[in-house]
């Protein structure tokens, strides 16, 4: 039975609907299982194996206890064409890594499970390694208890399986099931086989995903399977991979051994049109209760405060916490640009300096003649003693060495942040491109010397004063031009992060300012663009007589 083409078939009809990125994606694939020319081939029975393997062995743990599992079409349709596509040339497996994106509750510990008991028994691996692994351990666990329950209820299994003090072990083939976290000891030499991602999204440290990736290089046809609903935490590994995913299913990038299948809704307002909710929930209906969700929905519609929790978790759309100030969607901003395309221009500059070993951000807002973009390049500055901290607590707030490895963050020696560094950004911006600041906008309380270091190098400065009666109507009308994408800060992941995790505090009827969310998160890029975007707007005349 080929349930990708039945499958692709039933979406093309109009009989599943299906989000735009799911019906490409398996379009795609039913044009190589015709194309002659193609280095892959699909192989019906080995895709079918673990549907038979699943359906035949594994019994259900939570519910019906006991009874046989029956997968619902669009699994068979998944896990077929994981396993189902070969290379001609080795008759390996074509696709080595997955992400499956999918609404919460529509069966994804269940379709997990099913599948590492099947790469630990049946895939014709010996000492095979499979591990399930998270940011914790108890949700690197939920995968290995739920496949331990399975087996608990299967004679056939449970005839063949060990459950062992930390793990499953299969005697036949000295092959083991384990679960594992971000600090366990036992990371390094692993020779993985299948690693099992659960909720992706949570994953803060991007070093847990390159490690275990990394581990499966020795192995023949080895698999990393990551299933996931969408998160609101900005800028991790989940975006990263989400991005990635999006973009094959697009068509924008090629990987032929990725397979993405992203379960998602095609436009934000569609959270209120019940027809689209199973874009999201494949499983709505059978698998996912419709009365439940419907439930949810309608509690979203009455208290806004429930929206972004909805629509990530049970529609994939992602978003930033409830209170946060711009949603993501208002945030993301594919633009780009090279900077010598802004030689030879006027500015405004802003700059958030750290009081301690926090970040400090340089900012320059850039108008160019009969162009109604705005355009932001920023540096970030960081000193090396809160990388050294972050060691020692095994902690990754942010992927800053990444960061410093792009261009987009300098670390700084010792345990403050040398702001002769920042002056020197500046002389570079305007000494080597010719981006001349009309004015720079600054917190007098944290400038200390340099304001006269930055004078003594020509530089006119401004004092911001940090607090809503002078950020309100700034803030409001940055808020806007981002929001209409009007302002291009050249994709910069620093600043988009810093943008997702600022909140908005009101005071009064009218008054706003940037707070951040949580303590632990960093706002200082938002709030170096809004001590700019203060004099952007009070000198917006005069600025724009200098940019012509």
């Amino acid at each position: 039975m080929n349930y990708v083409r039945e499958y692709y078939e039933a979406i093309r009809s109009g009989e599943i609907n299906a989000c735009r990125r799911v019906k490409s994606v398996y379009g795609r694939l039913v044009e190589q299982m015709d194309d002659p020319d193609s280095p892959y081939c699909f192989d019906e029975e080995t895709g079918e194996r673990p549907i038979e393997f699943v359906e035949t062995f594994c019994k259900q743990s939570q519910g019906t206890i006991g009874a046989p599992i029956r997968l619902e079409l669009f699994q068979k349709a998944f896990i077929q064409a994981l396993f189902g596509f070969l290379e001609k040339e080795t008759g390996f497996r074509r696709f080595r890594e997955t992400l499956f994106l999918v609404g919460r509750k529509n069966g994804k510990s269940t379709l997990l499970a099913g599948i590492a008991l099947y790469m630990l028994i049946a895939d014709y691996e010996g000492a095979a390694e499979i591990y399930s692994v998270a940011t914790k351990k108890d949700q690197a666990k939920k995968v290995l208890t739920e496949a331990s329950n399975m087996v608990k209820q299967s004679p056939e299994l449970r005839a063949v399986l060990k459950k062992r003090r930390s793990d499953i072990y299969f005697p036949a083939t000295s092959s083991f099931f384990e679960a594992l976290a971000s600090d366990s000891n036992t990371l390094d030499g692993l020779n993985s086989h299948c690693v099992i991602i659960d909720e992706l999204h949570a994953i803060r440290d991007r070093n847990l995903y390159e490690v275990m990736k990394q581990s499966t290089s020795s192995r023949r046809q080895p698999l990393v399977v990551m299933i996931t609903t969408a998160g609101t935490v900005r800028d991790n590994i989940f975006d990263e991979m989400y991005e990635l995913a999006g973009d094959i299913a697009d068509g924008k990038k090629t990987d032929e051994t990725f397979l993405p299948i992203m379960y998602e809704l095609d436009a934000r307002d569609e959270w209120i049109a019940p027809a689209c909710w199973i874009k999201a929930n494949p499983g709505l209906g059978t698998i996912k209760q419709y009365r439940t969700l419907a439930d949810f929905v309608a509690r979203a519609k009455q208290s806004p405060a429930d929206v972004p929790g909805i629509l990530c978790k049970d529609f994939n759309w992602r978003e930033n916490e409830n209170k946060v100030w711009l949603s993501f969607d208002q945030i993301k901003n594919p633009a780009t640009y090279e900077l010598a395309e802004l030689y030879n221009t006027y500015a405004i500059g802003g700059c958030d300096l750290s009081a301690t070993t926090d970040l400090t951000a340089a900012t320059l807002l850039i108008r160019r003649p009969q162009d109604s973009t705005v355009y932001i390049t920023q540096h970030y500055f960081l000193p090396q003693a809160k990388l050294d901290k972050l060691d020692e607590k095994g902690t990754n707030e942010a992927p800053y060495r990444l960061w410093a490895e792009r261009g987009l963050l300098t670390i700084c020696e010792g345990s403050r942040v040398n702001f002769s560094m920042v002056t020197e950004w500046f002389c570079q911006m305007r000494d080597e491109y010719k981006i001349d600041p009309y004015k720079i906008g600054y917190d007098r309380a944290l400038a200390g010397y340099w304001v006269e270091e930055m004078k003594a190098n020509g530089f006119e400065m401004e004092p911001v004063a940090q607090g809503p009666f002078t950020w309100s109507q700034p803030m409001r009308e940055m808020g806007a031009a981002l929001t209409d994408k009007i302002v291009n800060y050249n994709d910069n992941p620093v600043l988009k992060w810093c943008l997702s995790n600022t909140g908005v505090k009101k005071t009064g009827l009218n008054n706003i300012q940037p707070v951040k969310i949580t303590e632990k998160r960093r706002i200082d890029g938002a709030v170096s663009l809004l001590n700019a975007w203060v004099i952007y707007v009070r000198d917006y005349d005069d600025y724009m007589y200098f940019v012509g």
